[in-house]
């Protein structure tokens, strides 16, 4: 196995999951495609990125590529579809695994060129009748799909059919990756240090009349420094009102020193994400009014992290967190009692308005459905859900001038465990005190 910060790949291991697939999935064929290249501007194109569910089941991160996985094959279960081999674009680009690549490193059974998509893939659909496939994700993508089936079906009068019904594949492979093994947590454990590092090396480098956009340049230094290709996902560095913003972007204001800075950002490494928020004193000293919103906002998250275990929901954990924070927004004078009908009514929601926890894994609002049979699924050992509860108190609400403009999100990764949970980010700094200190210097 080799490890990096753009992936671990082990061919042994993506051939168990594709094993796994094809078993779990029953009779049929898979068609998985890479993410489309996206042009930024012009002839420049945007940092790429795999497909997750191809990389999962491959360890290949080149665009233009196909996986057609089956078990209608006599030879063939893993067929990769890629670019050739092309020493001209390589100078430009870098190098290319090409068909042999394919084969030789990432295990599977047979490689053609890309080019030939249109041609070999009804042969692979004669006879199926399952197709799995993601409609609807690249519509350009979905006609070339939906050729090779039409292809197949002229091909009747030679007594062959095609596929009779389309599945979703992530019906199967995203409750794959709902369920971590060992290496994905040591992959996520380590994305966890290196978003730690960040977030401290924030907390001292932020600064009265320092701009956001130095915070934000310090954490994505510390995330390449130590090997992480990219963020998760857009980092949020948002002082005074801006933290009220639940996903500002700009990062362009002048921090005063009495502003509060609300710092969402995590890691990606070896393909899994890190999302983590904390929210500090920018002059190392919480004010009164903050420092109550913060110790409610850490009361409600260490109660809700508390509440994961196996059996009880992402609802529970999100009930848990409401509960918490109603009842300390009552007692502040923010919202009007009692308490218990304040939740009923959702009289919470002008300050707290999103939930409390989303998967995560490869992506960081990862796969896999919440809801079963219109019900919250219980969480199982493996899974792994922020808890993630906070408190917004926009510029122009209706409260008591004090509390206006104070934005606080607290946010760890939590594994679900057999006796109850682990905290992935438990040695990022949040309690207020420590907090200070850092800040101070």
């Amino acid at each position: 196995m080799t490890s990096a910060g753009n992936g671990y790949h082990s061919p042994t291991m993506h051939a168990e999951r594709r094993e796994r697939f094809l078993s779990e999935a029953g009779p049929g064929v898979a068609v998985i495609p890479a993410t489309p290249v996206a042009i930024r501007n012009n002839d420049v194109e945007h940092e790429y990125r795999q497909d997750s569910d191809l990389y999962y089941l491959t360890g290949f991160d080149e665009p233009e590529s196909v996986l057609v996985l089956t078990n209608q094959h006599p030879d063939h279960r893993a067929v990769l579809f890629v670019r050739k081999r092309n020493p001209e674009r390589e100078i430009w680009d870098g190098a290319r695994a090409g068909v042999e690549g394919a084969v030789r490193d990432f295990g599977v059974d047979a490689a053609f060129p890309i080019e030939e998509l249109g041609e070999k893939l009804p042969d692979y659909l004669e006879n199926v009748k399952r197709l799995h496939y993601c409609l609807g994700r690249d519509r350009e993508f979905d006609g070339r799909v939906l050729d090779a089936v039409a292809q197949v079906r002229k091909r009747a009068r030679n007594k062959v059919l095609p596929p009779g019904e389309v599945v979703d594949p992530g019906l199967v492979l995203h409750e794959m990756r709902l369920r971590k093994s060992e290496v994905e947590l040591d992959t996520m454990r380590r994305a966890a240090e290196i978003t730690r590092d960040a977030h401290i090396a924030a907390m001292r480098v932020a600064a009265p009349g320092r701009w956001e956009y130095e915070v934000e340049a310090e954490i994505l230094r510390v995330f390449r420094a130590n090997g992480s290709p990219r963020p998760a996902y857009g980092t949020i560095v948002g002082s005074g009102p801006n933290a009220t913003v639940l996903h500002y972007r700009a990062n362009d204001r002048k921090m005063g020193e009495h502003d509060l800075l609300l710092i969402d950002a995590g890691c990606e490494y070896g393909y899994y994400a890190c999302d983590v928020t904390r929210t500090f004193p920018v002059s190392g000293r919480f004010t009164e009014p903050q420092r109550a919103i913060y110790d409610l906002v850490l009361a409600a998250q260490r109660a809700a992290v508390a509440a994961v275990a196996p059996g009880v929901t992402v609802d529970d954990v999100h009930d848990v967190a409401v509960g918490v924070l109603t009842r300390g927004l009552v007692e502040l004078g923010l919202v009007e009692g009692p308490a218990d009908e304040a939740i009923e009514k959702e009289r919470y929601k002008p300050f707290y308005m999103h939930r409390t926890s989303h998967w995560m894994g490869m992506d960081v609002h990862d796969v896999g459905p919440y809801y079963a049979d219109g019900k919250a699924r219980p969480l199982e050992p493996g899974f792994v859900l922020t808890v993630e509860p906070g408190l917004y108190v926009a510029e122009d609400a209706e409260v008591d001038p004090k509390w206006r403009g104070i934005g606080v999100r607290i946010e760890d990764d939590i594994l679900v465990t057999a006796d109850g949970r682990a905290n992935l980010t438990e040695a990022i700094p949040k309690d207020a005190e420590e907090i200070e200190r850092l800040v101070q210097g």
